[in-house]
């Protein structure tokens, strides 16, 4: 590979980096000024004991969000197969455990396990010596 076409390429993949971080910077502080205005509008909601505000410029709408996790694996798989509820699992596979699986048992693969594989590549900048 030409070394200065390479020398140009990594400059410009660098610079780019750079202007994305800087663009993450400003993102992070507008999600953060976007998360004071959402706090304010749940309290308006709550105080007025509403679920919805209709304004000009758009509508407010509160909802429950809800999520659910464990502390005790064991149990909840126990649970689950106790009460047939496997739909309560998401359907995905680990990437880093099948990976590792698949390494210590070439042997084995599961029937419809399907893969993708491709190659990236990372720039560092140059470092001082």
């Amino acid at each position: 590979m030409d070394d200065n076409t390479a020398a140009k390429m990594v400059d410009a993949y660098i610079n780019i980096r750079s202007v994305i971080q800087e663009k993450d910077e400003e993102i992070r502080k507008l999600k953060e000024q976007q998360a004071v205005i959402s706090d304010k509008m749940l309290e308006l909601c709550a105080k007025e004991d509403i679920d919805s505000v209709r304004t000009t410029y758009g509508t407010v709408t509160r909802r429950v969000y809800s999520s659910y996790g464990t502390s005790d694996w064991e149990q909840m798989y126990k649970f689950i197969h106790e009460n047939d509820a496997y739909h309560l699992l998401a359907k995905r596979i680990n990437t880093a455990n099948m990976k590792e699986f698949l390494e210590e048992n070439p042997d084995l693969l599961p029937i419809g396990l399907q893969s993708d594989h491709k190659y990236i590549v990372s720039v560092r900048k140059p470092t001082k010596r």
